[in-house]
Order: C-alpha cells, then structure tokens, then sequence
C-alpha cells in the first residue's frame, strides 16, 4: 500500500489516478469515505476533524485490508494527514493486518501551493479552508519528510511525471521486499 500524503491541493487525487490507469493492480482508497461515515455517528461528540477520532484510524486500516485482500489489488491511498501520532496508529494499524506501508509525500513550494488553490476549479469552494490549513502543512512537514519512504517534490513536475516517480520507487521497494524475504 502507498499513501500519498501532503498538503491539501497539492494534486494527490490526480496522482493517484494516474498511478492506477498506468497500472490496473492499484486501486485508489480514499480514507475520506470512511471519514464521512464516522462523522455521521458521532456528532453528538465535540471535534473539528473526523481524524481526531479513533475508530476513524482504526477503520481506515481494517478498511486497507479488506479491500486489499477482497480485490486482490494493490492501494494507492490519498489522503492528508498532518498529525504525526494519528499516522504512526495508522501505519501501526495496518502493518497489524499483515500490510506494508509506504508514505511518499508529495511536496511543493509553498507559493506554486497557493497559486494551485486558488486556481483549482473543481474544489474551488475548498480553497479558503485549504489556505487556512497550509500553515499547519508547513509545521507538519519536518516530521512527514522525514517519516516519509519517498518526497517528490510536485512544483515542476506534471502528475504523469510524479506518478512515473512514484512507480519506479515502488519497484524498488518490491525488490527490496523480496530480497529481505530470502534473507
């Protein structure tokens, strides 16, 4: 499983789906789904975030395995996650279902980040709260980068590029699975 994690407007989605029309063993997962679905059971609970709750973690993670093991289909997961506790419990979570994780944070100088919001039509509605969130980003991205299996950074580079990085870093990583399994 990769997740792409990084900023919100930073082109994830994109990626993603062009990581899987290369390649039809990758299927995207998008934890926001799972997201909706908690929140809708506990607004009776004071939160600003469905990630601040927990069954959302650990939903996320049963929901990875699941669909992995049901599709038989590798996971592209998208999704911003800038608190580092909540993503060591989802990287934990889903290494207990029998899973590797990987975390390639997609990057991109602040600036370009900001012009790309503010230009995005199709989430046009989302771009003050996204604005209002790139500070926290900016905070967050000292631990992301250096938790992360792979940075890529997105400020020059078209989604078809970045997920052609993506894909050699994956095959990579395969190999280095498979060596260490014979070891």
């Amino acid at each position: 499983m990769v997740w792409l994690n990084g900023p919100y407007g930073t082109g994830k989605t994109t990626v993603a789906q062009q990581i899987v029309a290369d390649n039809p063993l990758w299927r995207i997962f998008d934890p926001e789904m799972v997201g909706f679905l908690v929140r809708s059971q506990f607004q009776d609970f004071g939160f600003a975030d469905f990630q601040q709750l927990r069954s959302w973690r650990t939903a996320d993670s049963d929901r990875c395995g699941e669909i992995a093991r049901e599709t038989g289909q590798h996971l592209v997961i998208t999704q911003t996650v800038l608190d580092q506790q909540y993503w060591r419990e989802l990287v934990t979570g889903t290494r207990a279902h029998g899973h590797t994780l990987r975390q390639v944070l997609l990057d991109v100088r602040p600036e370009i980040l900001r012009q790309r919001i503010c230009d995005d039509e199709v989430l046009h509605r989302a771009a003050g709260w996204r604005l209002e969130h790139l500070s926290i980003f900016l905070e967050a991205r000292t631990w992301m980068a250096r938790e992360a299996d792979l940075v890529v950074d997105t400020s020059a580079a078209s989604p078809r590029r970045t997920a052609l990085s993506i894909a050699d870093a994956i095959r990579g990583w395969v190999e280095q699975d498979k060596a260490e399994q014979r070891s």
